[in-house]
């Protein structure tokens, strides 16, 4: 699978030039299935900030982040929580005919859940040439670990374990203003009890996975933490 794995979104030139690199053609002839399901794990997250990812929707006075609303050829919705009781021969030929998931924000380790739980993280390796674009969660939900600080809902396990598809982590929203706390020192902290590789993000910055080779793409602030 090739990643591009955001803070915020295709907010920018740069990384919208990666998208359509991953993509290999034309936004306008790609087909999109956005996934809100870590939105549901997240107490900040609500029906309403679902609904505008879904939609394209950005409320007044806030930085615009395209997603959903790129000017696909299709965008449909996939909702993880429903496909373990509706059965693989339906929702598989969905995802092979997309080109292009889009996985919104909300909480990693309840979006881990739910892709262990559907079977979507078991087909993972099986759709090489599926473009994967993270929001926030989204993103990090394809690294090893997050770091307590990130987990908002805690599973069977009561761990910050994720899926480990990439070998780094990713500290996003990095001087986010709405966030105040994401600054650079505290990321210096969290990467101390990482214990391993990692990112931090801000929202003008993505990460592009293709076959194992990391690119940083930004027109903003980011910071590289070697293990």
């Amino acid at each position: 699978m090739k990643l591009l794995l955001t803070s915020g979104g295709i907010t920018n030139a740069s990384i919208r030039d990666a998208l359509l690199d991953l993509l290999g053609k034309p936004i306008a002839d790609s087909t999109a299935l956005c996934i809100p399901t870590a939105e549901y794990g997240h107490p900040w997250c609500t029906p309403f900030s679902a609904w505008r990812f879904v939609t394209g929707q950005t409320p007044a006075g806030r930085p615009t982040a395209p997603m959903c609303d790129l000017g696909w050829k299709a965008v449909g919705l996939l909702e993880l929580t429903a496909l373990t009781t509706i059965g693989e021969e339906r929702w598989v030929p969905w995802l092979q005919e997309a080109d292009v998931l889009l996985v919104d924000g909300g909480d990693a380790t309840y979006l881990c859940h739910w892709m262990r739980e559907s079977g979507l993280a078991d087909l993972l390796p099986s759709l090489p040439e599926k473009v994967w674009v993270g929001v926030s969660a989204g993103s990090m939900v394809m690294t090893p670990r997050i770091g307590d600080d990130f987990v908002s809902w805690k599973g069977a396990d009561g761990d910050d374990s994720t899926l480990g598809v990439v070998d780094f982590s990713i500290f996003p929203h990095l001087n986010h203003p709405d966030m105040p706390w994401n600054t650079i020192a505290n990321a210096e902290k969290w990467a101390a009890d990482i214990v391993g590789p990692a990112y931090a993000i801000d929202e003008d910055t993505a990460i592009k996975v293709v076959g194992g080779t990391v690119e940083v793409v930004s027109e903003g602030q980011w910071r590289h933490f070697p293990s």
